[in-house]
């Protein structure tokens, strides 16, 4: 064998020797990298479960209401401490605060640094009584000012528990725009509020202390219209018109008010003359 051709086997094994070494460095560094990470991933689970904890009331914050307390949210959420935070779930506890709750909204943050939670409420305040039927019977609650349904339990809860003026009868699911548009001014018509009334058609009715009882229709695009006309006639009735104690006020067609006037007394019919004696 020639002396070139020993320098080329030599280099040859040469390089076979170096790849393979350079093969087991790359798994080496492969493995480090796996334990580490593994390692590090295992203690910051532990250090999670272990150290990512409410132990102490104090680290529950409730901000943004004036109404519902702390202990009230530990309450109703159901919260047992020492409480963890990576088992907890913000959506579903938040569902569940606003379903017994006086609030519009509630917003769950789980905090690391110190470790916290952290509720932040929209108060919830009911602006008229109401009454809807169930399958049982009729049952009595309120509503806030975007005509959602409240339990007597949500209205005890805000820090004002005294009853509300207006009435609203016949509550339905699908006529909370309506009745918000209607809620939203209630304070606005010329004569104070004092019943809105569902058919359950869904025909709406509302009832004014200067007015009495006015239907509106349907609860269609043209209800801003009407409740226009109506705090207009609140405003600009004659008073010869209102001495007639106006029964009802049709505003159906907004541009063609209707009145229900009293019926005129019959004259009595006068009995003939007796006739004279002889």
């Amino acid at each position: 064998m020639s002396e070139t051709s020993t320098r080329s086997n030599l280099a040859l094994e040469r390089r076979k020797q170096l790849r393979q070494e350079r093969r087991q460095e790359r798994w080496k560094q492969i493995w480090r990298i796996a334990v580490l990470s593994g390692s590090a991933g295992a203690m910051g689970w532990l250090l999670l479960q272990q150290g990512w904890v409410v132990r102490d009331p104090s680290q529950i914050e409730v901000i943004g209401s004036r109404q519902v307390n702390r202990e009230r949210v530990i309450q109703e959420g159901k919260l047992r401490l020492p409480l963890q935070l990576l088992t907890l779930r913000p959506q579903l506890l938040a569902r569940q605060l606003s379903a017994g709750l006086p609030v519009d909204y509630v917003q769950v943050n789980r905090l690391m640094l110190p470790p916290r939670l952290q509720i932040k409420l929209v108060d919830r305040e009911a602006v008229a009584q109401a009454q809807r039927r169930t399958r049982t019977g009729f049952e009595t609650g309120f509503v806030d000012r975007l005509g959602n349904w409240m339990t007597r339990r949500q209205h005890e809860g805000g820090s004002n528990t005294s009853a509300p003026t207006v009435m609203v009868v016949g509550w339905q699911e699908h006529l909370r725009p309506p009745l918000a548009q209607v809620l939203a001014q209630r304070n606005h018509l010329g004569s104070p509020l004092q019943q809105v009334r569902f058919e359950p058609n869904g025909s709406l009715w509302l009832r004014t202390a200067a007015l009495g009882d006015i239907h509106l229709g349907p609860p269609d695009t043209r209800l801003p219209e009407r409740l226009d006309v109506l705090r207009h006639l609140s405003k600009e009735l004659p008073e010869q018109i209102r001495s007639l104690k106006v029964q009802s006020i049709d505003l159906t067609d907004p541009e063609q008010p209707e009145l229900g006037l009293p019926a005129k007394p019959v004259p009595k019919a006068t009995s003939p003359a007796a006739p004279a004696a002889d």
